[in-house]
């Protein structure tokens, strides 16, 4: 029997971006309700695909996230209209979805510097989401296996902003969470440039990562790409990204490195050798610094390439006993 199928989608939610996204010079312009009309078939295709899936919709804010709709609790006391031409439960999910956009469009306001938005509170929320019902109380213990239970969840992020360095550490972290609960993590990038740290996080949780180039088939790619569950994918040649950027951000200025150093106690990674860890307050050698600013290299456009990812940096941080002293940094690269 087939399991049933879990399905979180974040949506984000930046005006700015959605704003430029839609400009009519774009070769392809998108504006947020023809997104929105999209992004409900897909819903509806996904909730009609069994009747045992469960579907929650997060949207990620300027400086916020919020819980759009939940097929499993009741967000709002305002039930739609009933009409005997629509099946209820899409109609619920339309209704819910659009109204409460509007509503924190509304609260919004006009902003004069808009915050970022909260990817990695909505990542989060997510996962606590899929942790409360993939793990039912103790009370349940010995009861035969409901098949309403998920066995198979996955987050689906809608993303249009671009990568924010500070988010690395936070996102990283979530992206750990994500592999322990078995969660698959796959990424629509709508509209910017490539965002490094969400093509690693559905690399590292086996998701798929792909950008549109033509925003006009919004609803084939996610028919296509991101409808059918985790473990019918092994069937069938779900596409992936051919390359994926591994660079990391360093903890100092949180900025996106090609060569990084890292700290061979903590793992903490720097874009220079400095005397003492700032996260671990780890001293080096002196002569250690030297030598690692002496061997430096000069980053240009044509020599940069990717770094390596954060899951491997044991290996990076490991000091070679005939150069690197016990305690000091390796150069990551």
């Amino acid at each position: 029997m087939e399991k049933a199928s879990h399905l979180s989608v974040i949506v984000d939610l930046s005006p700015t971006q959605w704003h430029l996204s839609a400009q009519v010079s774009n070769q392809y312009p998108l504006s947020i309700e023809t997104f929105l009309s999209q992004l409900l078939a897909f819903l509806n295709a996904h909730i009609a695909s069994k009747h045992e899936n469960s579907l929650v919709v997060f949207g990620a804010l300027p400086g916020k996230s919020v819980m759009l709709y939940s097929s499993t609790e009741l967000l709002s006391d305002d039930m739609p209209s009933l009409d005997a031409n629509s099946y209820l439960p899409f109609k619920l999910v339309d209704s819910t979805v659009v109204q409460r956009i509007m509503n924190e469009f509304d609260a919004i306001g006009e902003l004069k510097e808009e915050p970022p938005c909260a990817l990695v509170g909505a990542v989060t929320k997510a996962l606590c989401y899929i942790n409360r019902i993939t793990h039912p109380s103790s009370m349940t213990a010995g009861v035969a296996e409901d098949p309403s239970i998920v066995h198979d969840p996955r987050i689906l992020i809608l993303s249009v902003s671009p990568d924010l360095s500070s988010s690395y550490i936070p996102i990283m972290n979530a992206i750990f969470s994500a592999q322990k609960l078995k969660v698959t993590i796959d990424v629509c990038k709508v509209y910017g440039p490539d965002t490094v740290f969400l093509q690693q996080a559905a690399h590292l949780t086996n998701g798929s990562y792909i950008y549109l180039e033509r925003r006009d088939a919004l609803l084939q790619y996610l028919i296509m790409s991101f409808l059918s569950p985790t473990s019918i994918r092994k069937i069938l040649a779900v596409p992936k990204q051919d390359k994926i950027d591994f660079r990391a951000a360093c903890f100092c200025h949180k900025n996106i490195v090609d060569v990084g150093f890292v700290c061979s106690v903590c793992l903490s990674i720097f874009c220079q050798p400095l005397p003492v860890c700032s996260t671990c307050r780890t001293k080096f050698p002196i002569n250690t610094l030297k030598r690692l600013n002496a061997a430096r290299p000069t980053i240009t456009p044509a020599n940069s390439r990717m770094g390596l990812p954060l899951a491997n940096l044991n290996n990076a941080a490991s000091p070679r006993p005939t150069s690197t002293p016990p305690n000091g940094m390796s150069s990551l690269r």
